[in-house]
């Protein structure tokens, strides 16, 4: 388990209690009591560093490599996954995972990024930053999706699309503007649930759903934290200024009215609890799939469009 910065009293307790399990099991002395007391005070430690986040220490949790990525969603609370692949004009891209799915049931087309958990996964995966081909397999997802009325949920999880020239070469940003325009006219339900980290126009082509929903401690914003500091003071270190200006966390979003629901994490944030948190989406996941299921295509347009357009209303008097 990685600790983060603010987690270091957390840290020492586990070690003890790693500590007190090798001892019980090596010399078979009774350590119950002493347990019952660390596992307490591990739930008081955890409490008070996740009392009160700051935005940039939100952005290290959204980060975090045990935090649960799209596959582990797809694993763990969808059934009959169907893995589909490639976009029909140039490659497959792993950075994109996606294909039809039952949630409690119901059948659904999930697509999302992947980050990977481990270094080859990262690698593979591209740290879950998608080339064009990723939206484009996006696009042929969702159309394909329409095509069967079948409703669409997409798992936002990426630092933004991948910068690199062979990207650029063949058209980027064509991509993403492509994919945004096939989420806003998707004639069929589209849920959007940023799970980790929405960054830029790379989680914006996953994101423009009927429903936009965000994990408590999960970050949505235009430009990372690191990339803000670098042109606003030219030097990382402000960093966590940044964080706090942008206004990237749950809380703050839907207060702007830029997302629809936010979804508690344990306390301890998802990479401690990964199932109870994955649970926990799946049922508001669900709850929405049940909410837009009868709504007619022409209203599901309809409203993503005024939805998204009235956000250009916010700092209007």
């Amino acid at each position: 388990m990685q600790y983060l910065d603010f987690e270091q009293t957390l840290m020492e307790v586990d070690s003890k209690i790693e500590a007190l399990k090798v001892s019980q099991a090596q010399r078979g002395i009774n350590v119950a009591a002493e347990m019952e007391r660390l596992t307490a005070k591990r739930l008081r430690v955890l409490k008070q560093a996740y009392k009160n986040l700051t935005p940039w220490q939100k952005a290290g949790v959204a980060r975090h490599e045990n935090r649960p990525h799209t596959l582990d969603y797809i694993g763990a609370i969808f059934t009959d996954f169907c893995a589909l692949s490639g976009d029909r004009a140039f490659a497959d891209d792993p950075a994109v995972i996606g294909g039809f799915a039952k949630l409690n049931g119901r059948t659904v087309m999930v697509i999302g990024h992947e980050k990977g958990h481990d270094t080859d996964s990262r690698l593979y995966h591209n740290f879950g930053m998608a080339r064009p081909e990723g939206y484009r397999k996006a696009i042929r997802l969702m159309k394909l999706a329409e095509q069967f009325a079948v409703p669409v949920i997409t798992l936002v999880d990426t630092a933004g699309a991948y910068p690199g020239m062979d990207a650029e070469e063949r058209g980027q940003g064509q991509a993403i503007a492509l994919c945004t325009e096939t989420c806003l006219d998707l004639r069929v339900p589209l849920v959007s649930c940023i799970i980790g980290e929405g960054g830029s126009g790379g989680a914006i082509a996953f994101a423009a759903g009927n429903t936009v929903l965000m994990l408590q401690n999960a970050i949505y914003s235009v430009i990372s934290p690191e990339g803000c500091a670098s042109i606003l003071w030219k030097d990382f270190k402000y960093a966590p200024k940044a964080a706090e200006i942008l206004h990237l966390t749950a809380d703050d979003l839907l207060k702007l009215k830029l997302i629809d629901e936010v979804i508690p994490e344990p306390i301890g944030g998802a990479h401690h609890f990964p199932q109870e948190t994955m649970k926990a989406v799946a049922e508001v996941l669900d709850r929405y799939m049940i909410k837009w299921a009868e709504t007619p295509a022409d209203d599901l347009v309809r409203l993503r469009h005024e939805k998204f357009l009235n956000m250009t209303k916010l700092g209007e008097k």
